[in-house]
């Protein structure tokens, strides 16, 4: 498989697949194809299906297929951004934002990822829930707006908000810690939580999450009147 990343702030990943080869998307990702793409539905099975839908990802995924010859396939984004190429390898997961993945080689597999802490599952909002890459093969994975990036030493801590975290090692910690001081809460115009992250390892930060977007726009929306 080759591919091709093009198009940023509005990215595309284009794909090449020689004779026989196959790559997984969501439903719904496919932008352009060469005629000999097979597609081929398909849940994986009750665990995967209910994993996938509880991640924020569809329900099933496609299988895209080039038969009878070579052949492209190609994947947008869904907000501006980037896309990233990740490479998995089974001694190397790699977790990523709630419905951050796009497509990926068929050894690829994805799964959900929980917060350790009951805390942050009761009160870490979008963070709670993310997805886990294992297996081995190349994944592509969407983040919202513009990159950083830091590498943790052991025991070396971040302090994010909510939403901004797009990717990271498994091997990364993550916590929710609420912001302290009740008039920081009330007049501080943050959120009433922050999400903590230990390492080691390597974390890609995004500074446009969706959903902070989507409350930006929301706020300037003229509100209807009884």
């Amino acid at each position: 498989m080759k591919y091709e990343i093009k198009g940023e702030p509005l990215p595309v990943v284009i794909v090449a697949l020689e004779n026989g080869e196959s790559v997984m998307c969501e439903a719904g990702a496919m932008s352009w194809m060469t005629p000999n793409m097979e597609m081929e539905t398909s849940g994986g099975g009750f665990g995967k299906v209910f994993g996938r839908m509880f991640s924020g990802e569809a329900m099933f995924q496609n299988r895209y297929t080039a038969v009878g010859g070579n052949g492209i396939i190609a994947f947008s984004a869904s907000f501006p951004g980037s896309i990233r190429a990740v490479e998995i390898t089974p001694d190397k997961p790699v977790i990523v934002q709630k419905r951050g993945f796009l497509a990926s080689e068929t050894g690829v597999e994805m799964s959900v990822a929980f917060k350790k802490k009951l805390g942050s599952g009761l009160f870490g909002g979008e963070g709670f829930i993310m997805q886990k890459l294992s297996g081995s093969g190349t994944a592509f994975v969407e983040i919202d707006g513009s990159v950083v990036e830091y590498d943790l030493r052991p025991g070396q801590q971040l302090v994010v908000d909510t939403g901004s975290l797009a990717m990271m090692d498994a091997t990364v910690q993550m916590d929710v810690q609420q912001v302290k001081g009740m008039k920081n809460i009330l007049l501080g115009g943050e959120s009433l939580f922050n999400t903590i992250l230990t390492g080691p390892g390597h974390i890609v930060l995004q500074t446009m999450p969706i959903s902070h977007f989507v409350g930006s726009i929301s706020a300037l929306l003229p509100r209807s009147s009884d």
